[in-house]
């Protein structure tokens, strides 16, 4: 049955050879509908991380404190609180011991993770893996869990350290107050942080040396090279991007530490583990001199940010110059 030629559909217009054929245009919704998928939460981290620290920034500058807490109206104060701040002494003294703090524990970190690293290389599967799964929990531990038990660790009468070190002979330790001396409680800070820190650098390291070849291990050994050798000329070069990036993690994860030295110290004994974070909780919340702890914490800010940016630009010329 033949169809009418007045209801036929009329034929598309041919184009000639010369002529492209011009590409389907997307439909404007699903060319956006990735960005909007996203925008709830690039809108809400940025509200999260760029409030707090404009209104930080805000309140350094103004004459802030339990009264304009209360009534609001703050006046604006210059910078007098940051030359109060670096006019006196006890300020350089928290700098001083923050920066020690940061650079004792970043150099173990960085170490003792290298060489669980290297360990895990050459374990056995089921050892790797057993290794890794504890890895896995001490680093899955919550911050203020772990700084409890090391509270009952290292407790005078009934921790199992001073038990364990009266038991080696050490009677100096039986009862030993860990947390009224100074020196002492630094150091159980730092084994604290370093015992947290370690988990996610080895198995960041680790991850990195399974993607080295195993032939330049090969003929490195052809060629007689030690152990050290190999790792200095084979297996760092390749890895020093990871270093670097792996190192400025750890440099802001220590140098902002708060939780663990509140909840052992709160900076005690006599400011002996007070550190820039602590130095700005403890001035806000005892003084209430909330417009110079907010200075001492955007001079932390700007302390870590001078640090890292120097760090990554040498880093970035590092990896430019290789071939």
């Amino acid at each position: 049955m033949s169809v009418p030629a007045a209801t036929r559909a009329p034929a598309p217009p041919r184009r000639g050879p010369g002529r492209p054929v011009p590409p389907d245009r997307p439909r404007r919704p699903r060319r956006f509908w990735p960005y909007l998928l996203i925008a709830p939460t690039v809108v809400g981290g940025l509200f999260l991380l760029l409030y707090p620290l404009f209104r930080a920034a805000t309140i350094s500058f103004q004459h802030f404190r339990m009264g304009e807490l209360i009534r609001g109206g703050a006046e604006f104060a210059g910078l007098d609180n940051y030359r109060e701040l670096l006019a006196g002494g006890e300020f350089w003294t928290v700098v001083l011991r923050t920066f020690v703090w940061t650079g004792i524990n970043v150099v173990l970190i960085m170490g003792l993770s290298t060489a669980v690293a290297l360990m895990l290389v050459r374990l056995g599967r089921r050892m790797r893996l057993a290794l890794m799964s504890a890895l896995a929990l001490a680093w899955a531990t919550p911050i203020i869990a772990a700084t409890t038990i090391f509270q009952w660790l290292f407790q005078s009468e009934l921790g199992i350290v001073n038990w364990l070190l009266t038991r080696l002979g050490l009677e100096s330790f039986q009862g030993y107050s860990w947390f009224a001396d100074g020196q002492a409680m630094f150091g159980v800070l730092v084994v604290l942080v370093v015992w947290q820190s370690v988990p996610f650098a080895a198995l960041t390291l680790y991850a990195g040396l399974t993607t080295i070849p195993a032939e330049l291990y090969e003929s490195a050994r052809i060629d007689g090279g030690t152990g050290r050798q190999i790792f200095t000329r084979v297996t760092f070069p390749i890895l020093r991007p990871m270093f670097a990036l792996i190192t400025s993690l750890e440099v802001i994860w220590v140098f902002k530490c708060f939780p663990q030295i509140w909840v052992l110290s709160q900076g005690g004994p006599d400011g002996a583990t007070t550190t820039l974070p602590v130095y700005a909780f403890r001035i806000a919340r005892a003084l209430h001199r909330y417009d110079l702890g907010s200075a001492v914490a955007m001079l932390t800010v700007v302390v870590l940010a001078v640090a890292l940016i120097s760090n990554l630009r040498r880093m970035l010329r590092q990896e430019g110059a290789e071939p």
